[in-house]
């Protein structure tokens, strides 16, 4: 993991960056018995889980930073290692939160998960989501936090012009995923309803939604998307949705698709868009910036070199503070002695005791005393 801790607008790219929701009873349970069972099975090297105060002063890498802080509405922080690649080791974080304000039935808990890997992401690499999260349908952890939107199936877009014109801009501003919306030239067997994102890589999987347009509603979420994101679809194709802030390099043309045959066969030039737009340098929003920041400056599940690594450091901390301290000791100490010999100068070798024979044990002070009394006799 890089130890650059600089906080960018841009998203490396070694770094995988998710949030959902969980809808399920038991979100940190899921979580717990996936990590157990992966860690069995060799696939993680090891993982970690900790309270959020726990975690909050326990942080090892940086125990002054508040980055480290998961913030007030957290409930439980997971670390887990793994290696890709045979050699590349990823770190990842997640966190789960209580939604903002009251809670309302069936909101569920909100996730957030970031990794870093020690070189580029390889959309070929496992995702880092089924590391935390059991990759069965059986668990509602994939859930978009924009209202239901999920991430392994094809949503079909709301009826009503003002809701679909609202999911369009809340997925667009606030998700943290791709978004791409296919328009349903007729309506397709069980094969054609098949996610696109099945076919994607398994980095890239659980990064993208797809969104649904049946063939009755072609001028209605064209026009949608065209007013509120300046973008077109194409009756039976598709186009990826911009970002807010905007990508660099994003061309509303460029990642539209005029046909895409929804029969079960593979969408190879609709994947290929997504591919590009997922290599795009993405903007980071506030959270994303803070979710990055607490995996860099607050990580805790060491190997033990780093963990030989980081006591070392320590050590050489202590030993400096230890250095300083005599340093400004002796410096004291100097300062002390010269003051009692200007002292002793200046009493002719004596100097009087406090009231009650007590000494007030600072010769700096006895002689701002003596010359306090030199002003009074002027």
């Amino acid at each position: 993991m890089a130890n650059n801790s600089t906080q960018t607008n841009t998203a490396p790219d070694t770094v995988w960056l998710g949030r959902g929701r969980h809808l399920g009873p038991e979100p940190e349970q899921d979580v717990r018995r996936n990590l157990i069972a992966l860690k069995a099975a060799g696939v993680l090297d090891d993982f970690l889980d900790l309270e959020p105060a726990e975690a909050a002063r326990s942080t090892t890498l940086h125990p002054r930073d508040e980055s480290a802080d998961p913030g007030p509405s957290a409930r439980r922080l997971f670390e887990a290692r793994w290696r890709v690649a045979d050699d590349v080791t990823v770190r990842a974080q997640l966190t789960t939160y209580d939604p903002e304000g009251r809670r309302r039935d069936g909101e569920g808990v909100v996730w957030v998960l970031a990794a870093e890997a020690e070189r580029a992401w390889d959309v070929r690499w496992p995702s880092p989501a089924t590391m935390f999260w059991p990759d069965s349908e059986r668990v509602a952890w994939d859930r978009d936090t924009v209202p239901e939107v999920s991430l392994r199936a094809a949503n079909h877009l709301p009826k009503d012009d003002d809701e679909l014109r609202r999911r369009l801009r809340e997925c667009v501003q606030q998700s943290w995923f791709v978004h791409v919306v296919v328009h349903e030239a007729m309506t397709p067997d069980a094969q054609g309803q098949r996610p696109v994102s099945d076919f994607l890589p398994p980095g890239l999987r659980h990064r993208v939604v797809e969104h649904r347009a049946t063939p009755e509603q072609a001028q209605i979420a064209d026009f949608a998307m065209k007013r509120e994101l300046n973008v077109r679809m194409p009756r039976g194709g598709a186009v990826v949705l911009p970002t807010t802030p905007g990508a660099a390099g994003y061309d509303a043309e460029r990642f539209t698709v005029r046909s895409v045959f929804l029969d079960g066969s593979e969408p190879t030039e609709l994947l290929d868009r997504i591919r590009e737009f997922a290599a795009l340098p993405r903007p980071l929003s506030a959270d994303a910036e803070r979710a990055l920041a607490r995996l860099r400056q607050g990580w805790h599940l060491l190997t033990p070199d780093e963990e030989l690594v980081h006591a070392q450091g320590m050590v050489a901390k202590y030993a400096e503070a230890l250095e300083a301290m005599t340093t400004s000791r002796d410096r004291y100490r100097e300062a002390a002695e010269a003051a009692q010999a200007a002292l002793a100068e200046l009493t002719g070798g004596e100097v009087a005791p406090r009231a009650g024979g007590a000494s007030d044990g600072s010769p700096l002070k006895a002689l701002t005393r003596v010359f306090g009394r030199f002003r009074d006799q002027k």
